[in-house]
């Protein structure tokens, strides 16, 4: 990763790459000459650093501060050093950070560009609202950039550097989530360098004092904003795509994709006016605009009705989202629909399977969660104050019941028993270790400085686990390396806490303490629980240990069957399966859980004769074959659904890879997929075009290949509806039974085949053939059905070398390559015996 980062980030301009959104931002900034780049993790923004810039931190200056407002603050610094800085966040980040953000936006000083990386999540998928910040944004007086596709989120950075020079203001990128986390094909800007800003004259004007602030606040009123109009009016950002003059639509950000994919599959005549800022708005270019359409005008935006409700206050003729309409984000379908035009598909969607997203198999969270719900089930607690994190999963296991933002569970919970005293005993706070580092700790602080009594666990496990492992105070080292001294046990002690520290896997140890901190609570004792010892299992090497049922002594109560990684065998018995972490090494929960000491910790059951799998040597290809151009498709695209944790992302990788090989990268290639809490055991689906495609989120007709990796999620709402007429279903004959599941509840191969009735399907047991190649934990699945995809019209066109290349390119290393190298091909045998 580091070093394709670097490359990227040096190479020369012009040189064509697929990149995720976040990532083709990380290495714009680079190239742009930024000098540094601060935030904290949230999803949808958090790859900015986690996978980019932290590779490369000789070439920028970066880090993760413990919540957005130091961010914030910290960029701040860097601009009153000279230097351009950019700060990332979602946007309750950015409320989080408002006072920083709101007092830091009417500076007018000279200074390095501050930028804010506001990435949106308008779904939501994995954030908390859809409160729309235009609002904010306008009414500070900042310059807002919505890139539109991914070549503008990588230049992005640049435009609001120069922006924010020119205009002494700092700046905001907002991205919808769908372009930070899909990919796109990227051109690689020219690199820049940039001096610092000489600022050294003028630091007592970076003060909040009343008459600073009037000044600053008449300065933005009356010299910044009508600047920032004339630019924009003029701006070569904003596109005017001339049609017949019949119907227009206005749009920006991420909703230009999905019009230019309506205006190209059905629209072509069209007017469309695309913006390259939202705010300040070029009104007279719009009203132009709206003068040469002699029918309606359409505004498409996501969020709720910005520019929209500017246009209307304007006198402007436009249609778009009533005030009551609760549309926040829009797809290529929805667009078309509201533009008068008909799509493929009935509206009808089958019943698909509830899965909820869930703490991941083996999570030293889950003992905790299993008491907490015991305690609640014998009435002796009423309500449990969560938090932001993967703990707010724990709801799902009925051991959580509220959120509102980051660090409010324990406040709330203060403000609860303050209400009622009588609860005082009856209810707990929760939140996990970087929670409580981001703003958790005021709360700690207030109930100790206001003697409230009560009860707050803190689940620690060393990382910022929820975004993907980002370090934290609690975790090793930070984002450079080095070795932190961060004492969370002692920092809550020295609050004036009483600290009761307790080991994640002991469930009697987890049982005593809840008890014993809830019985001081009756008696005016304000305790914290910190549960540790237990890091997340994503952040270390696979544990090797599994469990296993003793026949005598097992009574098939089901009292073991918490986790996804095991379930109930053939003959009744538990057993663990592919999903099975075996609890980093550690005693395994369901061990504890059961009362008859039935279960016992074992190894991994090797295939008899071998330790390990042996893969051939992959077959050298010394020349690649060549694809004549005339023979390739227009345009290429299938939909990847399974559930989190199979690999889905996998696909889109291999075939961006393959989509270059045979020529594509002259045209377009773009990817989507989902992030977030769908990937903790929900569904997820990823997608692919190439050729004539633009818009990651497919209309519904246009997939030549639907693949369901867990064949319940060929139901999931609208997926069927993608294929094209004469299409193809390849569905993999694996069963996930979402846990709490009645066995009853998940349909049938006679249910499935049912709906797919219409359908070209071909089933294979792909999981059975990736265990049989000796891979216990089952991940190498996806690979044979890729293996079976590339024998599957329209994509069996593509010569095996160039998909044996693609595979190699995605992961080289030896062992690796080896093992998918075994497993594709296994998927092309599979095909071939059943013709």
């Amino acid at each position: 990763m580091a070093e394709s980062i670097r490359h990227l980030c040096t190479t020369h301009s012009g040189e064509t790459v697929v990149l995720q959104g976040n990532i083709a931002f990380a290495v714009g900034c680079v190239r742009a000459g930024m000098h540094a780049a601060d935030g904290y993790p949230g999803t949808p923004s958090t790859e900015v650093i986690h996978r980019g810039l932290s590779q490369v931190q000789d070439l920028i200056t970066v880090g993760w501060s413990v919540n957005e407002a130091v961010a914030a603050a910290v960029g701040h610094g860097h601009s009153m050093a000279g230097r351009d800085c950019v700060v990332t966040m979602k946007i309750p980040g950015l409320y989080q950070a408002a006072d920083a953000f709101t007092t830091g936006a009417l500076y007018s000083m000279p200074r390095g560009t501050l930028v804010y990386y506001v990435a949106s999540d308008f779904v939501p998928s994995a954030t908390q609202h859809t409160i729309d910040p235009r609002y904010l944004f306008r009414s500070c007086f900042v310059p807002v950039i919505e890139p539109r596709d991914h070549q503008e989120l990588h230049e992005a950075a640049s435009i609001a550097v120069e922006v924010g020079r020119a205009y002494n203001t700092q700046v905001v990128i907002m991205p919808s989530g769908v372009l930070c986390h899909s990919e796109g094909l990227v051109r690689m800007m020219p690199g820049q360098t940039r001096s610092p800003v000489d600022v050294t004259t003028c630091f007592r004007e970076f003060n909040a004092l009343p008459r600073i602030a009037r000044a600053n606040y008449d300065h933005a009123v009356q010299k910044r904003i009508p600047a920032l109009v004339d630019m924009v009016e003029e701006s070569s950002l904003n596109r005017w795509t001339r049609g017949s003059g019949r119907m227009g639509v206005i749009t920006y950000g991420v909703c230009d994709m999905y019009v230019r994919e309506v205006k190209a599959a059905l629209a072509p005549d069209i007017d469309v006016l695309s913006l390259g800022f939202s705010n300040p708005l070029p009104l007279q270019l719009i009203s132009r605009f709206c003068e040469s359409i002699d029918g309606p005008v359409f505004v498409i935006e996501d969020g709720y009705r910005f520019v929209q409700e500017q246009l209307l206050q304007a006198g402007l003729n436009v249609k778009g989202k009533t005030a009551e309409d609760p549309l926040t984000e829009w797809t290529p379908a929805l667009v078309a629909e509201r533009l008068g035009f008909r799509v493929a598909g009935d509206g009808s969607d089958p019943d698909a399977v509830p899965r909820p997203p869930s703490i991941c198999p083996g999570c030293p969270y889950r003992l905790f969660g299993e008491e907490l719900a015991a305690m609640r089930k014998k009435g002796l607690i009423d309500v449990v104050f969560g938090d932001i994190g993967c703990y707010a999963l724990l709801y799902y296991l009925n051991a959580v019941d509220t959120a509102l933002c980051m660090g409010a569970g324990e406040a709330m919970r203060q403000g609860f028993v303050l209400s009622r005293p009588e609860e005082v005993s009856r209810c707990l706070a929760v939140v996990g270790d970087s929670t409580e580092c981001h703003t958790g700790m005021d709360a700690t602080r207030n109930a100790v400085f206001r003697n409230i009594a009560g009860v707050k666990v803190i689940l620690d496990n060393s990382w910022t686990a929820m975004t993907g492992g980002q370090p934290s105070p609690t975790s090793p080292y930070n984002l450079a390396g080095e070795k932190i001294s961060f004492d969370l046990p002692a920092s809550i002690q020295a609050h004036g806490a009483r600290t009761h520290v307790i080991a994640a896997y002991d469930r009697k140890a987890v049982r005593e303490a809840l008890n014993t901190a809830l019985a001081s609570a009756r008696q005016g004792v304000f305790s914290t629980i910190i549960i540790r010892e237990g890091e997340c299992l994503r952040q270390n090497e696979a544990s090797t240990q599994r469990v296993k049922a003793d026949p005598d002594l097992c009574r098939q109560c089901g009292l073991c069957l918490i986790c996804p990684g095991i379930v109930k065998g053939p003959d009744g018995l538990p057993v663990a399966n592919q999903l099975c972490s075996g609890c980093g090494g550690h005693t395994p929960a369901c061990v504890q859980m059961c009362p008859f000491a039935a279960l016992h910790p074992a190894g991994i059951e090797e295939p008899e004769g071998s330790c390990s799998p042996e893969y051939p040597e992959p077959q050298a290809v010394p020349v690649l074959p060549q694809v004549a151009p005339e023979s390739l498709p227009e345009r290429l695209a299938l939909a990847v659904r399974g559930v989190g944790g199979q690999g889905n992302l996998f696909f889109g990788r291999v075939l961006t890879q393959l989509a270059f090989l045979v020529g594509y990268g002259e045209t377009n290639i773009v990817k989507g997929e989902t992030h977030g809490m769908a990937q903790m055991g929900g569904p997820v689906i990823s997608t692919f075009a190439c050729g004539h495609a633009t818009s990651p989120v497919l209309m519904p007709g246009s997939a030549d290949v639907l693949i369901a990796l867990e064949q319940a999620e060929v139901l999931r709402s609208g997926f069927l509806e993608m294929l094209k007429p004469g299409g193809t279903v390849l569905l993999a004959d694996t069963r996930i039974l979402p846990q709490g599941l009645p066995p009853e509840r998940y349909p049938d191969h006679a249910q499935i085949d049912t709906v797919l009735r219409d359908c070209r399907v071909v089933r294979y047991d792909v999981l059975g053939e990736a265990l049989a190649l000796g891979d216990v934990t089952g991940r190498m699945a996806n690979v044979v059905m890729l293996g079976l995809l590339s024998t599957t019209a329209p994509f069996d066109r593509f010569p095996v070398e160039l998909w044996w290349e693609a595979l190699r390119l995605v992961n080289p290393r030896r062992s690796i390559w080896s093992a998918n190298y075994a497993a594709f091909n296994t998927g092309r045998s599979m095909a071939s015996r059943a013709r």
